[in-house]
């Protein structure tokens, strides 16, 4: 979803709310009209967009010019929240949609939080450790004035880590000496204040949305319990697939990106006691791997950790162990399985191969994946979207965590980091689920949105932000 599109959405569901009647009782007629035009501004406008170039001196000894981002769109909810993404493709829109992705996001899952974000346009294969180092640290140079543990704090994301982070809060601390700098950045490693599980928790609030989607609703509810129509149709879709599980098949599932992200949902998928899978196909910037019988994804994740890819070839297959077609990185979309997981980059499923992909059900694990066309197409079929606001918020889920212990010095285990992120996931699926199928309401990504836009909305009121 591009900028505009997200603000179009956004305008949709707050003159919707602005019909309910029954929401923001206290105000009607023109106070009521002014109260909600002046929210919608507020919303679809972004506070602050910083940008600087970062002067990197390569390994050649030249110097590169490099185009960095912080972009911060709201803090009605809490501190700025959101991660530093390094990709070639980062650009000032890219950058700031996510922004007002975060803010949606962290208010649907009730985080103290509003929505920010960061990018640097590099391919961070291409540069050294040195160069990263500098990087990182010049990145908190340029946006030291605009970041902090209550102010705005940045986590990793697509193309960064718990070392990157590490490098950025050592600058942080050089700058702000004698201030509290831990918790100006969470998705450290846990030596240097991060939270255990923090790298898997992604992975498994993916793993843990579709899971809890099929295991802990449909299979206990009941038709009846559902809106007629469409919604009917979608649990119709989603009950095939546990009635697989109860005639001895598996669920096939596809995952696109073998990362951190991806390789873990894979993992919880293909070990899972609750439901039974078969992994047929993953894929990562190269290649698609297809197992129809299924592939050794414990096989898979010990060559990806040592190579840092997906084995690419017949030699590096036999290298690893694995028995698998090869074929273009792409061929994942199109691949007949039941359930899809997305956990590359944006915009995988368009409107040009829509009405190629086969599968029944898609899990957003990366952040807009599929475009608004698509998943229009996709939800009007009976297929079921469970879209990135609500799927992908494992990771901030825990860097709260980490940025509560961070203030009080104690360090949860990793099994009270996994216990509370776990729980609340479950209670947002719950929310969201509930509300979209039993009340009939237009589309699981709209039904995430209406209930963040009541948060905000009901915190501008309250605060008195809006005459």
């Amino acid at each position: 979803m591009s900028v505009q599109e997200t603000q179009d959405l956004i305008e949709k569901i707050m003159e919707r709310l602005y019909e309910d009647k029954e929401f923001i009782t206290e105000e009607t007629g023109e106070a009521r009209k002014r109260f909600f035009q002046s929210g919608t501004e507020i919303l679809t406008t972004t506070d602050k967009i910083i940008k600087s170039y970062i002067r990197v001196s390569r390994d050649n000894r030249e110097i590169e010019r490099i185009p960095a981002y912080r972009i911060q769109h709201n803090n009605i909810a809490g501190f700025y929240k959101g991660g530093i993404r390094f990709s070639e493709v980062v650009n000032e829109e890219e950058v700031e949609n996510l922004a007002i992705l975060m803010t949606l996001k962290n208010a649907l899952h009730e985080l103290p939080y509003g929505g920010a974000k960061g990018g640097v346009a590099i391919h961070p294969n291409h540069y050294s450790n040195r160069e990263l180092n500098l990087i990182a640290k010049k990145y908190v140079q340029r946006f030291a004035p605009d970041i902090g543990p209550t102010h705005d704090i940045p986590a990793p994301d697509m193309g960064t880590n718990e070392q990157i982070m590490d490098w950025m809060i050592g600058e942080f601390k050089t700058i702000n000496p004698g201030e509290n700098y831990l918790g100006a950045f969470t998705g450290k490693s846990v030596v240097n204040g991060g939270a255990k599980g923090r790298r898997e928790a992604t992975g498994r609030g993916v793993y843990q949305s579709y899971k809890w989607l099929l295991h802990n609703w449909a299979k206990n509810t009941s038709k009846d319990a559902v809106a007629e129509g469409l919604h009917r149709k979608q649990w119709e879709t989603l009950r095939s697939l546990l009635a697989k599980n109860e005639q001895g098949e598996a669920i096939d599932v596809a995952v696109q990106g073998f990362g951190n992200v991806g390789g873990v949902a894979a993992e919880m998928a293909y070990k899972s006691t609750d439901l039974k899978h078969r992994i047929t196909a993953v894929s990562d910037h190269q290649v698609t791997l297809r197992g129809k019988e299924g592939l050794d994804i414990e096989a898979l994740l010990h060559y990806q950790e040592k190579h840092g890819e997906l084995p690419s070839t017949e030699q590096k297959l036999e290298n690893a162990g694995v028995k698998a077609e090869l074929l273009d990185r792409d061929a994942i979309i199109t691949e007949e399985v039941d359930v899809l997981i997305l956990v590359a980059v944006e915009d995988q499923i368009v409107d040009e191969n829509k009405e190629k992909v086969s599968a029944k059900v898609f899990v957003e694990g990366a952040n807009a994946p599929i475009s608004t066309k698509a998943d229009r197409y996709l939800h009007d079929q009976g297929r079921v979207v469970i879209p990135d606001v609500l799927a992908n918020a494992g990771g901030v889920m825990v860097s709260y965590i980490e940025w509560k212990q961070d203030r009080v010095t104690y360090l949860y285990t990793e099994d009270e980091v996994l216990e509370d992120m776990l729980n609340h996931m479950s209670r947002s699926c719950e929310k969201v689920f509930d509300s979209y199928f039993k009340e009939g309401l237009s589309g699981i990504r709209n039904t995430c949105y209406v209930h963040a836009l009541k948060k905000l909305f009901t915190l501008l009121y309250r605060h008195g932000k809006l005459f």
